[in-house]
């Protein structure tokens, strides 16, 4: 039987990259699901092309319009069972010119934004009594990176979090855990290789290599790797995966 059939799920940072391929593999797997972002025509193009999908924006920082955002995707599709909390913000600087600014806007996106959607629809879950609650983490949040020290830590922190809540929804028929992958191949990787183009004498083809020289594997993780992985967990054979952190990151110590 499909595990995700008829299940409502709600992706966050849902319009490019591995958000885009979460909401195609939920929505081919028979889901209904509700992509949001702040960029709302690119949501609206992708929902267009996907069935039952419906594109919603919402700032994720900002607990008034995700909670509005909500309502609407429930008028729709109804209780949510699954979230999954992708959205997320990268900037690259030496720990001594993080600037204040920065450092905020980084928890407040990968931090707030797990925080603010896994509150806003963990009741419902408990009162359905079957829930899924998934963070897009990442391999910084399993280790450190030169140079992305915010962003570590906010990821290390969505992974504090993930465990705790683990531990108070386990005899509740929820599972939240999050899923950490190594550089993936999207847009975001593109300015990250831009970025180090710009401030080294690296060709692109070095900058590739410098980012993906400690994967074992010699490649770039792709997005649909970390949507399979998602839909995995919502799955009967994954109901006693709880408060983990998996790494899709080729086996890169």
């Amino acid at each position: 039987m499909n595990s995700v059939k008829n299940k409502h799920v709600v992706i966050t940072g849902g319009g490019t990259g591995v958000g885009k391929a979460l909401a195609e593999a939920f929505a081919l797997a028979g889901a209904k699901v509700t992509i949001t972002g702040r960029t709302e025509q690119r949501l609206q193009d992708l929902a267009k092309t996907l069935p039952n999908t419906i594109a919603l924006s919402a700032d994720v920082t900002d607990r008034a319009s995700l909670e509005r955002m909500l309502e609407l995707a429930r008028a729709t599709h109804g209780a949510i069972d699954i979230a999954i909390a992708n959205a997320g913000v990268v900037n690259s600087a030496p720990f001594s010119k993080i600037t204040q600014a920065q450092w905020q806007q980084t928890l407040d996106v990968n931090l707030g934004g797990t925080f603010q959607l896994f509150q806003a629809t963990l009741a419902e879950m408990q009162n359905s009594g079957w829930g899924r609650l998934i963070a897009i983490a990442s391999n910084a949040g399993l280790k450190g990176y030169r140079y992305v020290g915010d962003y570590c830590a906010a990821k290390h922190a969505v992974l504090g979090l993930v465990r705790s809540l683990a531990l108070e929804t386990a005899k509740q028929g929820i599972t939240v855990n999050a899923l950490c992958p190594g550089f993936i191949e999207t847009a975001m990787l593109e300015r990250s290789i831009e970025n180090i183009m710009q401030k080294t004498s690296m060709d692109v083809a070095q900058a590739r290599a410098a980012l993906n020289r400690d994967n074992p594997t010699g490649r770039f993780i792709q997005p649909e790797e970390v949507a399979q992985s998602a839909i995995f967990l919502c799955s009967a054979g994954a109901a006693s995966i709880n408060g983990q952190s998996i790494a899709i990151n080729g086996g890169e110590a």
